[in-house]
């Protein structure tokens, strides 16, 4: 899954962000009201992670902004806010579960599931399909040609952003940033090596090959011309 995670607190972010990333998910992260609402409006996620009290801009706005504007991606408040006033205000705003600081992250990570699950209301997308791929983003499943494909969490994240970037090439660069959340380049071959490996599995049991290398700028997956 695609999730967005809004919280200003650097060490609770961080955390959330490197569980969810152990569990193959792949986590945008934004410390305030400003860049969370941009990212929300801007980018589909399946769910967000929404801290109540941010610099800038609340949680409750940012929901309630997306929200009119059509956005339905199921959202998680976070808050040490616990009465009962302030989970019926979250969920009021257009929150769909509230969760109250402290928590475990084995409850955190159980409630993103639970609305992962439920069915879309709008357009979210929960199956990638390229040609004859197909991803199921909620059973963490892919197959190609009805034949199962079985992945390490973080192939099936590089092989998740390339479906969602479909028929565009997509960087190095942007491969580091958002499955290995390298912000610089470390000058390492391990993009080139996970390409490789899941070449290995997508494309070279098959007849016709799905990912692509686009001489001096990235890769694009798509249908064979």
């Amino acid at each position: 899954m695609k999730i967005l995670v809004i919280e200003d607190d650097a060490e609770t972010a961080a955390y959330i962000a490197n569980g969810l990333k152990e569990h193959g998910h792949i986590v945008d992260l934004a410390a305030t009201g400003h860049d969370g609402l941009f990212l929300a409006a801007g980018e589909p996620y399946d769910v967000m992670v929404v801290d109540r009290m941010l610099p800038e801009l609340d949680g409750l706005s940012i929901v309630r902004t997306i929200r009119s504007g059509g956005v339905s991606t199921p959202v998680l408040f976070l808050s040490a806010l616990g009465g009962v006033d302030d989970r019926v205000a979250g969920l009021d705003a257009g929150g769909d579960d509230y969760l109250v600081k402290p928590f475990a992250f084995s409850e955190l990570l159980a409630r993103i599931n639970a609305l992962a699950r439920r069915p879309p209301i709008g357009s979210a997308e929960t199956v990638l399909r390229v040609a004859n791929l197909e991803m199921d983003l909620l059973k963490r499943a892919v197959t190609r040609a009805g034949q199962a494909i079985d992945l390490q969490p973080r192939e099936f994240r590089l092989l998740e952003y390339l479906m969602r970037h479909a028929e565009e090439v997509v960087t190095r660069t942007m491969l580091l940033e958002h499955v290995w959340d390298f912000h610089f380049d470390p000058h390492t071959n391990v993009v080139e090596t996970h390409v490789s490996r899941i070449r290995a599995k997508v494309d070279k049991p098959f007849d016709a090959s799905l990912i692509h290398t686009i001489r001096g700028a990235g890769y694009s997956i798509r249908e064979s011309d």
